[in-house]
């Protein structure tokens, strides 16, 4: 029985591509995610039409009705437009070849049903036709609607031949996975993709560091990314990517003590920070000046990476990982620098965040002193929120009770913060004694007595000595100044 879908190709661009289609003799289609994402109640703005033709000329036609730019990228063999806020890309319907030791297939043309097989999910294969006699009608060779339905992830043929083909499609099938699946409608892939992907996953040497890391962006920012990571995990890829993530696997039990399961903590914590980061937009919709939520995520998932480094052994006490908030901020450069991830200030925050994240808790642990907080509005600057909410994420214990007592002091760490900010304003702390000004008063070129005499005032503030105004900085660095033998020369 035919599926009729015309509610979902009800827009102006479809009939004018239906019309162009007609004039030209040739059939077109939507294709791939629009046609899915209509099904699962999202319909898109970008949209994929495929012609079995020529895309780009058949682009060029559509644009001189539509009175729209047309791009065309003539590598690829595509074309693209704007038109009503929709964005629509053409290309021709094609089959695919490729040679096993690369990714860059053989294309020639084809029909619908060739493009159809080259897609790499049933549920991405779904077309709806354009034609005027069946206008609508869902084209869906491989079930991709039942699929869709039941929460499959499929390829639709053999998928060593898929993934094999083209071994990115690995890494989709787990982002899909991730992306689509709800509470109330979770996706799997089916178990012979899974048992596929642990055969091929050698494969990924052909992958481009880009496009790996392209992929692993893109299951970070999904609303429950442990799934994808605990995907890679099962399939063998993520030792091929992020070695250092799989390191926190497994527990050592020595003289009948156990450490936590670090990897799944790990994820745990992501998961956490996902939706500390929902909860916190909703109330106050991010700006211009916060940081890319991704960047938050890749700290949370890198947050104890340092841990199979520094994990000793104290008979008597158990398990200890001292040091590995240090050992794991320099590790976070060799990562970036690996995945070919930005190396500027979101590389640094993402180091800061690593470094810093057990100094919040550590307040909870001890008395909450001004100096203390001080030192850690001084250290996060204007990451202290994003810093505290990597730090309530942590709280992971399986004791409810401890976790009560940690989250409640926690709280109060939290407002301790916002005081001790109010009063002192060390958040973007500038040191009120510069070096010029000690130059000029002691007439005495760059030296290393201006280092000692401006981190001796710095220090003195962050303690709560003096305040944070010049002339409680002055009159104490003059003190010291004397101390040194300098003296003023006017």
């Amino acid at each position: 029985m035919e599926t009729r879908a015309e509610q979902f190709v009800d827009r102006r661009i479809f009939r004018i591509v239906s019309d162009v289609a007609a004039e030209r003799g040739v059939r077109a289609f939507v294709i791939g995610g629009y046609v899915r994402d209509c099904f699962l109640g999202t319909p898109s703005k970008d949209i994929d039409i495929v012609v079995e033709g020529s895309g780009i000329d058949f682009a060029r036609a559509v644009g001189e009705v539509t009175k729209s730019k047309v791009q065309y990228f003539k590598n690829f063999g595509t074309a693209m437009l704007r038109f009503q806020g929709n964005e629509i890309e053409f290309v021709g319907a094609r089959k695919e070849s490729y040679r096993r030791e690369s990714r860059k297939p053989i294309v020639e043309n084809g029909s619908l049903r060739d493009d159809q097989l080259r897609r790499d999910f049933t549920i991405n294969a779904m077309a709806f036709s354009l034609q005027a006699e069946d206008f609508g009608a869902l084209v869906d060779p491989f079930g991709g609607i039942r699929d869709l339905a039941a929460g499959i992830i499929r390829t639709p043929l053999d998928p060593d031949t898929t993934y094999s083909d083209d071994t990115l499609r690995m890494l989709r099938a787990i982002r899909f996975c991730t992306r689509l699946s709800t509470p109330e409608h979770p996706f799997h892939i089916v178990p012979e993709s899974l048992d596929s992907m642990r055969r091929l996953n050698g494969r990924l040497s052909i992958l481009s560091t880009e496009r790996i890391t392209d992929e692993l962006c893109k299951m970070l920012r999904t609303d429950q990314p442990s799934m994808a990571f605990r995907l890679l995990d099962e399939t063998g890829l993520l030792p091929r990517i992020l070695p250092e993530l799989s390191a926190l696997k497994g527990v050592e039990t020595i003289e009948g003590m156990g450490h936590k399961e670090n990897f799944s903590h790990t994820l745990a914590v992501l998961d956490n920070v996902v939706a500390a980061q929902r909860a916190r937009d909703e109330v106050a919709p991010p700006g211009p000046d916060r940081p890319d939520s991704l960047w938050l995520r890749w700290a949370a998932l890198l947050h104890d990476i340092g841990k199979p480094a520094t994990k000793r052994f104290v008979p008597g006490q158990g398990w200890t990982f001292h040091g590995h908030d240090i050992v794991g901020s320099r590790m976070v450069p060799r990562i970036f620098t690996a995945l070919k991830l930005p190396l500027d200030e979101k590389m640094k925050y993402v180091r800061k965040l690593v470094w810093l994240h057990l100094r919040p808790i550590a307040l909870v642990d001890e008395e909450v002193t001004d100096s203390a907080v001080r030192r850690l509005l001084f250290d996060a600057g204007d990451d202290i929120d994003d810093l505290m909410l990597l730090a309530g994420a942590d709280i992971t214990s399986k004791n409810p009770a401890k976790v009560a007592r940690i989250k409640a002091n926690f709280e109060l760490v939290k407002r301790k913060l916002v005081e001790v900010e109010e009063k002192d304003a060390i958040r973007n702390f500038k040191n009120p004694i510069t070096g010029d000004y000690v130059m000029e008063l002691y007439g005495i070129p760059p030296c290393s007595e201006i280092g000692i005499l401006k981190e001796y005032v710095k220090e003195a503030i962050l303690d709560g000595r003096i305040g944070n105004n010049f002339e409680e900085a002055d009159a104490l660095m003059r003190e010291k100044a004397a101390e040194m033998g300098l003296k003023p020369c006017k």
